[in-house]
């Protein structure tokens, strides 16, 4: 063989190694990190949204804020369960390609840069808009650190936790903002986000078939029938809610001042869930936020109302 055309040996095929393994290293981490989730962290500008305050530039500029430490805290947390959840995720179909599972990223390493990142989400928190701030990023990670020690294997309480992680989002926004929080959007807070949940695990539960106990043990403790009279209870109490919370808006703005706008988010909003509800049903919600990027019908009820919800805000 010419030597022009001899595969690379000695120092410069170990360099070459080298550097493959720093990218897919580089590449495994940012996996880790999950960037596509942090969608969920949007929620964290919903309170101030509501509450007409993200034409103020130094509000909007607090929320971002708010919304980009979540998003480290989040990743934080991925982190951390990644690296405790490493030889469940192999047992699944699709967390088994998991960076931490797959051998890519050291479960040690992971649960270093885990701790570091909780540890500077909970400083910048406090940077940025003091104690009570990073109060809520600290009961996050305790709770979601506790989800993945130890209560992620009792039944009800793993719901619990990680919808919890969605109402500490929508709590963190007006915490940063200092917006009183309206119980009714506290209660669409907590029972659509225990919703979409309900709806994680019937899919998961579909999906795994008999050994889902294997990988998550509480989905073994789950009758199909249980999961589907949560997600019945839940969406009930979500559009209940949502309407008064609507209804109440339009109310205090004064008769005529925002004409209907939001008595007519109501209609988007209910067909939205009704759509939710016919996903889960059918079993597509073991990722959640991935209907927020493919579902078409999703996407335009949500644009619908967004525009509807926010001309009645803004205009």
């Amino acid at each position: 063989m010419p030597d022009s055309v001899q595969a690379p040996t000695g120092a410069d095929g170990s360099a070459r190694a080298a550097r493959g393994s720093k990218r897919s290293l580089a590449r495994g981490l940012l996996g880790v990190a999950r960037p596509r989730q942090w969608v969920k962290n949007l929620l964290v500008l919903a309170a101030p949204g509501a509450a007409g305050l993200l034409t103020r530039p130094h509000d909007l500029l607090v929320a971002l804020g708010a919304f980009g430490i979540f998003c480290l805290a989040a990743s934080g947390t991925y982190f951390i369960n990644d690296s405790l959840d490493a030889a469940a995720d192999r047992l699944h179909p699709v967390k088994r390609h998991r960076p931490v599972a797959a051998g890519v990223v050291p479960p040690s390493l992971a649960a270093t840069i885990g701790a570091v990142a909780l540890l500077g989400a909970i400083a910048a928190a406090w940077t940025l808009a003091g104690g009570k701030l990073a109060l809520v990023i600290a009961i996050y990670a305790l709770i979601v650190t506790a989800y993945s020690l130890r209560l992620k294997h009792e039944p009800v309480l793993d719901m619990a936790c990680v919808s919890s992680g969605f109402v500490l989002r929508a709590i963190a926004g007006g915490v940063a903002t200092g917006i009183p929080l309206s119980v009714w959007f506290l209660t669409v807070t907590s029972f659509g986000s225990l919703l979409v949940v309900a709806g994680k695990r019937s899919a998961e539960h579909a999906d795994l078939g008999e050994g889902r106990a294997g990988h998550r043990p509480t989905l073994g403790s789950y009758p199909a029938t249980f999961l589907r009279s949560v997600r019945l209870l839940t969406s009930s109490v979500t559009a209940t809610a949502y309407c008064l919370w609507a209804f109440e808006r339009a109310v205090q703005d004064g008769p005529g001042h925002h004409p209907i706008w939001f008595e007519l988010s109501v209609i988007p909003f209910v067909l939205g869930l009704l759509i939710l509800e016919l996903r889960f049903e059918t079993g597509h919600g073991a990722a959640p936020e991935e209907l927020a990027f493919t579902d078409s019908s999703l996407q335009a009820l949500g644009m619908i109302w967004l525009v509807l919800f926010a001309s009645g805000v803004y205009l």
